[in-house]
């Protein structure tokens, strides 16, 4: 189960915003933004250009319009079947002509003439005498120049049909963007010709306004947008403040419960040492005691050698038990030259051959290899590796009578060495050889074992794989015999360029 603490934790981890994290989000809301006006203001332009055109033609066409009725009210004023008053005519005159000039003060018009048909050719009259008198006597004068009209010839030319037979107002718009706009001239109730304008209309104004317009506003949208990511980082850089003092409280916490358990957990660690080597010290206290006991002057230098040996293992027992995690120097190094056949004869000669009970019920058969080549390992550290798995056979024998077989073997080629301890005993357990996750049998986990509850059982097969795997380096395994009883393998690398002691 979860504490309070823990499920604060899990949800401000999931909360966990910041500042790349915010400036990601930005860049990408702003090239959205900055694509969306691009399409927008492309759009904008199709349909203000559309609308701009059909505005434009409408404009130049009802100004080329006006400009005719004007023309026409004008000319209308006159009776053109009886001789007008010089004064009259010259009035009507200037009239036309003040209209043809003011038409021009507008900056979009570039061209206006009046075009008539001479000779079966048209012509193009600028002048309010020369319209006048075309009007009256229908007849153009020969120094009428066309010249400064090409471009309403020209597309007069394609357009009369329809504006003399049809009497309807064309507009043609030119690649400059210039109409060119034909109205019927009708002064009299009767088409006499065409009124031309060339209208170059110019709403660029309206356009730009827009634009400027639409970018104020975009530049506006996202000013809003970075003050609204600036609030949300300072809400969640406030947030993450408080996240991390709160994680922090909870570290102290947790470290001060793990400094609590460490301390716990190694009080229990030595508990178990004890319990594990008491028994060890007792009964190796109990030969030295013995072999004092019995000393002549025959059998001193035998026995001061057995009580070096027996009181450098109970030294070593002791040394581990409060040192948790030993300096490498004094487990292994070349200032070490153990000869495991030795060390093998000596705990089954003086550890356990020793006590009468277990001779008559345990057989030792020894097999070593001659060609064994030395270990770098402190002897009292492989004594504590062999030690509690002999132990082991024996324990676990009961009052049967047991077969422990010892072998050493020795391959030159590999330089590996393989120390196997096999028994005639029960076996082990199926369940103790099966492995865990890291490929370790749970023989070989603390508190493994088959015995009767018992404070410190199951330790001596944990401490004898702890010390040969991270200690020495060595491989310990454990399994059962097809026939009966159970079998130890440590294999030990070594150089096969070693040389026999």
């Amino acid at each position: 189960m979860k504490t309070r603490a823990q499920k604060l934790t899990d949800r401000l981890t999931k909360y966990h915003f910041e500042l790349k994290h915010l400036l990601v989000l930005f860049i990408i809301l702003l090239v959205f933004q900055l694509v969306l006006s691009y399409i927008n203001q492309i759009s904008m332009n199709s349909f203000l250009t559309r609308t701009q055109d059909w505005y434009q033609q409408d404009a130049a066409e009802k100004l080329a319009n006006l400009t005719t009725m004007s023309l026409e009210l004008i000319l209308g004023r006159g009776d053109f079947d009886t001789p007008e008053i010089p004064k009259q005519k010259e009035k009507i005159i200037k009239s036309i002509q003040l209209l043809l000039g003011q038409s021009f003060l507008q900056e979009h018009v570039r061209d206006l003439c009046i075009l008539v048909q001479k000779n079966e050719n048209t012509a193009a009259i600028d002048d309010g005498r020369i319209l006048y008198q075309y009007i009256t006597d229908h007849v153009v004068p020969e120094d009428a120049s066309n010249l400064d009209h090409l471009d309403a010839l020209t597309h007069f030319q394609a357009l009369h049909e329809q504006v003399l037979e049809n009497e309807q107002i064309q507009s043609v718009l030119d690649s400059l963007q210039a109409f060119h706009v034909f109205v019927p001239f009708v002064p009299k109730g009767e088409v006499m010709g065409v009124v031309y304008m060339k209208i170059v209309p110019d709403f660029s104004f309206i356009t730009e306004e827009m634009e400027r317009s639409y970018i104020k506003t975009n530049l506006v949208f996202t000013l809003m947008i970075l003050i609204g990511f600036l609030v949300i980082l300072y809400i969640s850089t406030t947030t993450i403040n408080e996240r991390d003092k709160t994680h922090r409280v909870l570290m102290d916490e947790r470290e001060i419960q793990i400094r609590k358990d460490m301390h716990q957990a190694k009080e229990a660690l030595f508990t178990k040492r004890i319990y594990h080597t008491h028994h060890k010290a007792e009964k190796v206290m109990g030969f030295i005691q013995e072999d004092l006991m019995s000393a002549t002057s025959h059998t001193f230098e035998k026995i001061r050698d057995r009580v070096i040996k027996y009181a450098g293992f109970v030294s070593r027992v002791i040394y581990d038990m409060k040192s948790y995690d030993p300096p490498v120097q004094t487990i292994r190094g070349p200032a070490f030259n153990t000869d495991l056949n030795k060390v093998i004869s000596y705990l089954v000669e003086h550890l356990f051959t020793r006590v009468s009970i277990q001779t008559d019920r345990t057989q030792f058969h020894l097999n070593l290899d001659r060609n064994l080549p030395i270990v770098h390992v402190n002897e009292y550290v492989i004594w504590e590796i062999l030690e509690p798995l002999i132990q082991n056979s024996i324990d676990h024998a009961g009052a049967n009578p047991v077969k422990i077989q010892i072998q050493t073997n020795y391959d030159p080629q590999s330089g590996l060495i393989k120390v196997t301890l096999s028994d005639t005993g029960p076996g082990i357990q199926s369940d103790l050889l099966q492995e865990d996750e890291q490929g370790v049998k749970r023989l070989f986990h603390e508190y493994a074992s088959t015995k009767e509850a018992v404070t410190g059982s199951g330790y001596g097969c944990y401490i004898a794989y702890q010390i040969a795997k991270t200690r020495c380096g060595w491989t310990l395994d454990a399994e059962n015999l097809d026939h009966r009883g159970c079998r130890f393998t440590i294999t030990i690398p070594g150089d096969p360029r070693e040389k026999r002691v």
